[in-house]
């Protein structure tokens, strides 16, 4: 499938999505949200894909939200179908049922930010930096960034962050938990890379299962999420990769995983 804004590779399991709109800085427009919405559901499809990276080239990863179209919005209504636009992206990489790593070099902006957080990894280079600069332009973090932001950092941190709408670079990134690794510039998607590589020997339908009771059970109580965990555990012990697992450890073989 073509695609306008973003580009689409195939490299052995990895299923790489490279934002390009470099005349706007990849800034991600309606048009590209549309897009990877579809490349992730063309990614999904394929069994031979295990995971999926979202980049933005060796440049900058994203200036965030195309501010032409949000400077559009014209009243509550307007802006809620915009936004409605950016949960649908978000919440389609949280549900992609396989790992999905943003790999991050250059600057990443807002919007950027926030569908960087929406994925379920991230992985960013020296010299990376980070920001959702809402309050300079008078504006709240739209797109997830007040939600996602401190689930992962901290509700202290993300408030220190939000406030000042400063960016911090790969290395506090990195500290505060914001990246889960850091690589040499020019590293970011070689790292993704090799990271899908483990993750391709593992079962599909269990990583599928760990992102969905992880995801959702951080917004249930404990004992909710138990109850969610104890039902998808039942589950998968009725899979074939379950058999096979178990089989190829006690036979002290390599599993075949068939993610049935």
């Amino acid at each position: 499938m073509s695609y306008e804004t973003i580009l689409t590779d195939r490299d052995g399991s990895s299923f790489v999505i490279t934002l390009n709109r470099p005349q706007r800085r990849n800034a991600v427009s309606l048009q590209a949200m549309d897009e990877i919405m579809a490349a992730c559901k063309e990614a999904d499809s394929d069994d031979a894909i295990r995971a999926v990276i979202i980049t933005g080239g060796m440049d900058y990863f994203s200036a965030g939200a195309d501010l032409n179209e949000a400077r559009a919005i014209k009243g509550p209504k307007q802006g809620i179908a915009y936004f409605n636009s950016w949960h649908r992206l978000n919440e389609s990489l949280e549900m992609l049922g396989k790992p999905v790593i943003a790999a991050i070099e250059g600057f990443c902006m807002t919007g950027g930010l926030e569908l960087a957080l929406a994925c379920d990894l991230r992985v960013a280079a020296e010299g990376a930096s980070f920001a959702i600069t809402s309050s300079k332009i008078g504006t709240v973090a739209g797109a997830g960034g007040t939600q996602r932001l401190p689930r992962i950092v901290g509700q202290a941190k993300a408030l220190e962050l939000l406030f000042a709408a400063d960016p911090i670079d790969a290395r506090e990134a990195h500290r505060i938990g914001l990246i889960n690794r850091l690589t040499p510039k020019g590293g970011a998607l070689a790292e993704a890379k090799a990271m899908i590589k483990v993750y391709e020997q593992r079962a599909p339908l269990s990583l599928a299962f760990v992102k969905r009771v992880v995801n959702r059970g951080m917004q249930m109580d404990l004992a909710s999420a138990i109850e969610f965990e104890t039902f998808l555990v039942t589950t998968i012990y009725g899979t074939e990769d379950r058999l096979e697992g178990i089989g190829a450890f006690l036979e002290k073989r390599p599993a075949q995983f068939k993610g049935r």
